[in-house]
């Protein structure tokens, strides 16, 4: 089972694109943890609130490492924007995840430019600093050494350059295995 990660900046198309990929390769995926959970808060969420999202996203990698169920499992997030967002709210990563992504669980990082109209929502804080983050997260994703593809285009065609990337990149890894 191959597993992808969806991520980019906020409004960036990672849950709709990460649900069509499902369906297109007729496979699972794993909703955004976190929303669910800070949409159920009735305070402001804390850096213990964000430790325990962490935490349930590595029981969901750990579910799917034990448990492959298809060709490919694809994830809407994932720790590296859970290890953004603690450096940037509250400057400090915990050991925990930091540990958890040099372990390198996924096979290939789908990474969504903010070409997409920003859509206000209660959740997102940062529709202004889109390419910040997007930059941000290309580097993490560079530091983990992961292979991954930018993905951009509105509507259909930013499904159709994701299926192209993950077509082409694992024929290159059929191929050289």
């Amino acid at each position: 089972m191959f597993k992808i990660a969806i991520l980019g900046p906020e409004s960036t198309g990672k849950s709709t694109l990460t649900k069509a990929l499902a369906e297109h390769f007729d496979s699972h995926y794993v909703t955004e943890y976190a929303r669910e959970y800070v949409e159920n808060l009735k305070v402001p969420y804390n850096f213990n609130d964000i430790c325990n999202i962490a935490q349930i996203q590595i029981e969901q990698e750990l579910y799917f490492e034990k448990n492959p169920t298809s060709q490919f499992v694809f994830f809407d997030t994932e720790l590296i924007i859970t290890k953004v967002w603690f450096d940037f709210k509250y400057a400090k990563v915990p050991d925990f995840l930091i540990e958890r992504l040099n372990v390198g669980f996924f096979d290939l990082y789908l990474l969504c430019t903010p070409d997409l109209t920003w859509e206000p929502d209660p959740l997102r804080e940062h529709g202004s600093d889109r390419e910040f983050f997007f930059d941000w997260y290309k580097r993490e994703i560079e530091l983990i050494g992961k292979p991954y593809c930018i993905v951009s285009g509105v509507d259909y065609q930013r499904q159709e350059n994701a299926v192209k990337c993950i077509s082409s990149f694992f024929k290159l890894v059929t191929i050289y295995e």
